[in-house]
């Protein structure tokens, strides 16, 4: 059930049907038989006509302000789901860009030996990669978000041909993960693109939550579904848990859902699991 949902019914013709009832009524008490009453049928037939066409009139009034409810209701629904969207879009850019960096740079400063300097200047050389690809990309959305007409480009929906780049991008961070992605042929736009998101917010809760550890990225199908598996060996020796705001998951769940999917997230012997069952509505 939709809550705030405006709703109607007209009490025009309610009202004109209890006034017809009262005119025929009396027209049948009085009778006609006087003189001073043989006019009376027209006098009721002429009211009868009156009390319609007033009420034809009242409902087509109340049925277009009605309308104009319902139309400014859905435009509020519509611009709150795009606020959700923009907002989960915006979690997904920073929280992944912010969880390398945090990760990059606290596996940096537990370096040592010989080679740490140089280690340490690769990491620092990563992190200001991310970070301008994060502030690139924030500085896009804003710009389009500004001006909706701007001719800004977009980049194109992400697709299961991207799953290496964003599991080399979490290798970068220090994760030891790795891909196992098959030939996938015929899936839908909207199952790779959330393909991609559910591994993002895997690869990155891995890396804030359990630092640099292994995890491996599976994608196969199974019939008319999708499923896509992440999961890591646990947290590394030592490691502090860098938490995020908590609604990654959240989100991902409700996107999963919004296509017809499952998201399953939770506790795999030492480690972590999130296996994402997506239908395809492109097989058949």
């Amino acid at each position: 059930m939709e809550t705030g949902r405006p709703t109607w019914s007209s009490r025009a013709w309610p009202a004109a049907w209890v006034t017809l009832f009262l005119l025929v009524a009396a027209l049948m008490t009085i009778g006609t038989q006087d003189p001073a009453t043989r006019l009376l049928p027209l006098v009721v037939v002429g009211l009868a006509v009156l009390v319609s066409t007033w009420a034809v009139l009242r409902t087509r009034r109340e049925r277009r302000a009605h309308e104009d409810r319902l139309a400014a209701w859905t435009g509020e629904r519509a611009a709150q789901a795009e606020r959700l969207r923009i907002a989960g879009d915006l979690h997904d850019l920073v929280s992944h860009g912010l969880g390398l960096i945090t990760v990059r740079a606290a596996v940096a400063t537990r370096l040592t030996g010989p080679d740490a300097a140089a280690e340490q200047a690769s990491a620092l050389a990563d992190i200001e990669a991310v970070s301008r690809e994060t502030t690139t990309e924030l500085r896009r959305m804003l710009t389009v978000l500004r001006t909706p007409e701007s001719a800004a480009a977009l980049r194109p929906a992400e697709s299961l041909a991207d799953l290496p780049d964003i599991v080399a991008a979490a290798r970068g961070a220090g994760l030891d993960a790795t891909l196992e992605l098959p030939a996938l042929d015929g899936v839908s736009p909207g199952v790779q693109l959330t393909a991609c998101a559910v591994v993002r917010e895997a690869l990155s809760n891995t890396a804030r939550h359990a630092g640099p550890t292994s995890a491996r990225v599976r994608v196969r199908r199974d019939g008319a579904t999708v499923v896509v598996t992440a999961v890591d060996d646990g947290p590394a020796d030592g490691w502090e848990p860098r938490p995020g705001a908590g609604h990654g998951l959240d989100g991902l769940r409700e996107r999963v859902a919004a296509i017809g999917g499952v998201l399953d997230a939770g506790p795999d012997g030492p480690g972590f699991a999130v296996t994402a069952r997506i239908p395809d509505g492109a097989r058949p």
